[in-house]
């Protein structure tokens, strides 16, 4: 069955192709991505390990009917080639492999291959103004597509482009439906939340609002526009219904050309019963809480190099669900976030090049970040939902342009994240999290 699914999504194209007519194809597109993924983390010691090896990828049609109207779908894949059994448990935490798991349906590990029918859409054009209507796939800094993993976070509503000048871009959108990232089907806004891990209580509990939290839609608004000749402003703002409003916003002052100094606040506030009336059950269990950032980055030639600081006041943690993508603070780093965290800081040392090798018969981007993340006491839950050590975080991140092969872009990422301090001898604290080795290969041929 699985063999036969997996033949049908690649014939998929021929098929579209040969049925076309001549005034078909010269209005419609088909354009995709057939995506390869390894991935394995080495843990601590005797922890468990983990290997996993994907491929799928997404196949998109979209059908210009005119000027202003445009039709889209496109199905997304994941098909498991079962290097390893991710069902089976660590023996000392009881738990599974954490970023393994994320290349198929999480929620379903004995599915071998996902479907998803992750965008399907109406767009209506004018100038300065465009309207989508349906599923689609959005980028945002608290809600966006997430790239490592092969089944992107994808989206079900109204979104509203407009361009009122030049220097001065707005949008908004109205949702009512969110498909995680490595799940396979559409969930509402309250289902969605606690399909990942949902840590702990304030007071040290198990959390439970997994299945438990009542939200019906989310209304996004993003305004960037140029305030003086130097100073640029991003401003977006989320409402979530019953649970929480954030606001962020985002300047960024170009010194010179080649330096820009970036500024983020990030505010939150508890909106209705924070997604459930029983305290145990709920999602947002606080009044507000705030982040503060700066950036520093210098470019030249082909190289950037940047230094990001983000303090996460004490008064409440940031949370944010990690199903919706993952979180564009000046401080990210692959493989790890600071959502669950309050006084929590991080320092972030960035440095990205470009440089040809093997005679200019390939273009390599490299990008390595470093960063020391001080975070609060793994024991104390008001501050530290998901019991993440203090910690060190390297990444290598290498994206391969090959010259006589356009269309393919491979990328490869190495990730160590190393404990300090005093941690308490308990195999939770480490497993997945810290004082560990993590690889992904992943092969991207885009056409």
């Amino acid at each position: 069955m699985i063999r036969n699914l997996f033949f049908l999504w690649w014939l998929l194209p021929c098929i579209v192709f040969s049925q076309a007519s001549e005034e078909n194809v010269s209005k419609g597109k088909l354009s995709g991505q057939w995506r390869t993924y390894y991935m394995t983390t080495f843990n601590k010691g005797g922890l468990k390990d983990y290997s996993a090896f994907a491929t799928g990828g997404n196949i998109k049609y979209h059908f210009q009917l005119n000027e202003k109207f445009q039709f889209g779908a496109a199905l997304y894949n994941s098909t498991n080639l079962g290097v390893q059994d991710l069902t089976v448990a660590d023996v000392s935490t009881g738990k599974i492999s954490r970023y393994e798991e994320g290349l198929f349906n999480r929620l379903d590990l004995s599915n071998d291959a996902v479907f998803l029918l992750g965008e399907l859409y109406v767009k209506y054009k004018l100038p300065r103004h465009e309207f989508t209507v349906g599923r689609m796939k959005i980028n945002t800094p608290l809600i966006n597509p997430e790239d490592g993993r092969m089944i992107p976070t994808l989206v079900q509503g109204v979104w509203y482009k407009h361009k009122v000048k030049k220097d001065f871009f707005f949008q908004a959108g109205l949702l009512n439906r969110i498909a995680p990232r490595s799940t396979g089907k559409f969930f509402t806004i309250g289902e969605s939340i606690g399909t990942y891990p949902v840590g702990r209580n304030r007071d040290g509990s198990n959390n439970e609002y997994a299945n438990n939290t009542d939200s019906d839609f989310i209304v996004l608004l993003n305004a960037n526009m140029k305030v003086l000749k130097a100073v640029q402003m991003d401003v977006w703002n989320y409402y979530v219904d019953n649970i929480y409003n954030s606001l962020y916003i985002r300047p960024s002052y170009s010194i010179t050309p080649k330096i820009v100094v970036d500024l983020e606040w990030l505010h939150q506030n508890r909106v209705g019963n924070g997604g459930n009336t029983i305290e145990s059950f709920r999602y947002f269990d606080q009044n507000s809480s705030d982040i503060l950032g700066v950036r520093l980055n210098y470019k030249w030639k082909k190289s950037m190099i940047s230094i990001s600081y983000d303090k996460i006041m004490p008064h409440g943690q940031f949370i944010s669900p990690r199903e919706w993508g993952r979180e564009d603070l000046f401080s990210f780093q692959k493989r790890e976030r600071s959502e669950g965290s309050a006084n929590n800081d991080a320092l972030v040392l960035n440095f990205k090049t470009n440089f040809p090798v093997w005679k200019d018969q390939m273009g390599l981007t490299s990008i390595l970040s470093v960063g020391r993340h001080w975070k609060p006491e793994v024991t104390n839950a008001d501050l530290n939902k998901y019991a993440v050590p203090d910690y060190t975080h390297i990444n290598l991140d290498l994206f391969f342009n090959l010259k006589k092969v356009k269309h393919l872009k491979p990328e490869l990422l190495l990730t160590s994240k190393l404990a300090n301090g005093d941690i308490p001898d308990n195999p939770n604290f480490y497993f997945n999290k810290t004082d560990m080795f993590h690889i992904d290969l992943i092969l991207n041929y885009n056409f």
